[in-house]
């Protein structure tokens, strides 16, 4: 799989599981899946990082992101 894509999607779990986190935590459970899939979504951005010639900048993830969602439409 593209790296690009890997990327987007690993931010996308990430910032969608931290929300998770935190709900948990505040309820006073333990967010089980919730670490899961953040740790999943920090896997596929460092291998998706790793595997860039490169890597990713800062300034660049805004065009990887609009690239890939170009490409799914």
């Amino acid at each position: 799989m593209d790296p690009d894509t890997l990327f987007v999607i690993g931010l996308g779990l990430g910032v969608l599981s931290i929300p998770a986190v935190v709900s948990s935590i505040s309820k006073g459970d333990r967010p089980r899946i919730a670490t899961i899939t953040l740790m999943i979504a920090g896997t596929m951005i460092v291998w998706a990082i790793s595997n860039k010639p490169g890597g990713y900048s800062i300034e660049n993830i805004p065009a990887v992101v609009a690239r890939v969602l170009k490409d799914f439409t």
